[in-house]
């Protein structure tokens, strides 16, 4: 009897704990393909927690429907909510106060950067604006064909010893290869594959910023790395499952928004009155063109030259009420229209006027590229960059592009949209 009693009581403490394990181990999954795990870039608080967040509001649904079917989730989804409130703020707490310190003292990933020119600096400027936990720069090591010298003589660690037995002595996990011009026997082949037959992990520039900055800087960026590298892919399903969110959602979007859009046409109209709503040329996926719609926000004579202009903050053709509208994004609301149609995306590089296009096309490599997936109301560059109002700030926002071109996932755009939300309610500065 006292056995039987010992094995009901047992299996009853299993049915209790079945549908906790599982919400943890859903949660442990989605945190890691958020990259709330990882230690090679410092996450502001802001965006931990828009991450965080983003992966409860997916995390506890998946966990309700699957405790549907386990002994004991009905006794779980009583608890459900309050599991969900103790899991953000202790994450938040353990992160910052606990995890953080203890990986920086106990765990550190030591990094090597192999070159002292221009690039080296930029990798050490990167790493001290990252400062992620626990990633510790020890040093440079200079290359015999190379004399540039960007950085400090007393940071470089060579010493006359090979780079197998600096990386042994300094104990380094990590070698960053910061050097432009690879070619003529610049680089140490030979020791660098050593050591990464040793488990040293081994990372070029353009991975380096990549991983670190979520951008591909242009000037490191090789067609073969395109060609070649890991990502860059299209697939029919990526494609079906993008297309049915953005039905979805365009849909109810319109239904919710309809009165927002009834009023802004309305003040419009008595402002200035028509056009309401002003349409443009813009060019898309495969360098094929569409008609954007937007909110009227400018001047009706804005471009009364004919001539293309870039867009400002300040722009001084902007009206009062175009401000707000700009401001709060309600001007976007229309490009739901263009969603729905299958022109756009709601996550993707922002599409740009033909004429804009053939002037960045001529001076920028690469920048075809961000036209082999939908433009977006909103994307990466959007929520990591500024407005883009010369040829070097267009530049600098394809690094972005290119990252979400090679990146995207339904993922990835869950969590752009969800910044988009923190940028437009906190009214930070990217666009």
């Amino acid at each position: 009897m006292a056995i039987r009693l010992l094995g009901e009581a047992g299996g009853a403490g299993i049915d209790t704990i079945l549908p906790a394990v599982v919400f943890a181990v859903v949660m442990v999954s989605l945190n890691a393909a958020l990259g709330l795990y990882r230690r090679d870039h410092k996450l502001s608080f802001g965006i931990y927690v828009s991450r965080l967040f983003l992966a409860l509001l997916i995390g506890a649904p998946v966990a309700y429907l699957i405790s549907e079917v386990l002994p004991g989730g009905e006794t779980f989804q009583h608890t459900l909510g309050a599991a969900v409130i103790l899991a953000f703020g202790g994450l938040i707490v353990v992160r910052h106060v606990v995890v953080s310190p203890l990986i920086r003292t106990l765990l550190p990933h030591r990094m090597l950067v192999l070159g002292t020119g221009p690039e080296a600096k930029h990798v050490e400027a990167s790493l001290t604006l990252a400062n992620a936990p626990g990633m510790q720069l020890v040093g440079f090591y200079p290359l015999e064909k190379v004399q540039e010298m960007a950085v400090s003589p007393h940071d470089c660690v060579a010493g006359g010893k090979s780079l197998e037995e600096t990386v042994k002595n300094l104990g380094v996990n990590e070698i960053i290869v910061a050097v432009r011009q690879q070619r003529g026997g610049v680089l140490p082949l030979r020791s660098l594959l050593e050591c990464r037959l040793n488990g040293v992990q081994v990372t070029d520039l353009a991975r380096f910023f990549e991983r670190v900055h979520g951008q591909i800087p242009i000037d490191t960026l090789k067609a073969s790395w395109l060609i070649y590298g890991n990502g860059f892919r299209q697939s029919w399903f990526r494609g079906l499952v993008k297309r049915t969110f953005d039905l979805a959602v365009s849909i109810l979007l319109l239904a919710l928004m309809l009165p927002v859009m009834a009023i802004t046409a309305l003040l419009i109209a008595v402002q200035g009155g028509a056009p309401i709503v002003y349409s443009q040329e813009r060019v898309g996926r495969g360098g094929k063109t569409f008609t954007i719609l937007k909110f009227r926000s400018m001047r009706k004579d804005a471009e009364r030259d004919g001539k293309a202009c870039w867009a400002s903050p300040d722009d001084p053709r902007v009206t009062g009420l175009g401000r707000f509208l700009r401001r709060s994004h309600i001007d976007e609301l229309p490009q739901l229209i263009n969603v729905l149609k299958g022109e756009m995306s709601f996550v993707g590089p922002r599409p740009e006027r033909p004429a804009f296009v053939a002037m960045l096309g001529a001076q920028i490599p690469f920048y075809a590229v961000r036209h082999s997936v939908k433009p977006g109301i909103t994307g990466w560059a959007q929520v990591r960059y500024s407005y883009g109002a010369t040829i070097e700030q267009a530049a600098k926002k394809l690094e972005y592009d290119l990252y979400y071109v090679k990146n995207h996932t339904l993922f990835l755009d869950l969590l752009i949209l969800l910044e988009t939300v923190r940028v437009v309610l906190l009214g930070e500065g990217a666009h």
